[in-house]
């Protein structure tokens, strides 16, 4: 059984990619399929990735997602300081409980690359039981930001299914 497959079957996960010039078709998103590889290669059965413009449509599609009850939501772009980079806000206000140790580490490990890492504003935290997490828009960050899930994305599901004593 894999690590993020609970006793009842495959857990759910959204992509959301935050990308105006991408939701218009000027340019293919190349960060969805990088996380929707690495959501599958744990385990997870994915809706299709939903590529939208930055801002609002971002809160609309997190919104939209969260009534399937998936245990994950991963994000990609809107989260640097560009005026219409909102991910950040359009996601904080969905959150119940943040768990702020999850950016440290991705932003650490980005700052060993390119300092420009430090300049990321995603959160990571729980909005019901669903898990949701906010990375760069760039596929480099993104594979960064999902090595630093890997050795914990299991035991994150597993807490928040209440199925991991301690």
């Amino acid at each position: 059984m894999n690590a993020c497959e609970p006793h009842h079957g495959p857990r759910k996960a959204g992509v959301v990619i935050a990308s105006t010039r991408a939701a218009a078709g000027l340019y293919p998103d190349e960060t969805g399929p990088v996380i929707q590889d690495w959501l599958t290669e744990h385990g997870f059965t994915t809706f299709p990735t939903m590529v939208v413009p930055d801002g609002e449509p971002v809160g609309a599609a997190l919104r939209a997602l969260l009534t399937q009850d998936p245990a994950v939501v991963i994000t990609s772009g809107g989260t640097g300081l560009s005026a219409d980079d909102r991910t950040p806000e359009m996601t904080l206000p969905l959150l119940d409980r943040h768990i702020p140790g999850l950016m440290e580490g991705i932003r650490r490990a980005g700052v060993a690359k390119t300092p420009l890492a430090m300049l990321s504003r995603g959160h990571a935290g729980v909005s019901g039981k669903t898990f949701i997490i906010n990375l760069p828009g760039s596929p480099k960050g993104v594979m960064d930001g999902l090595a630093v899930l890997d050795p914990v994305i299991g035991h994150l599901c597993e807490q928040m299914e209440g199925s991991h004593g301690h």
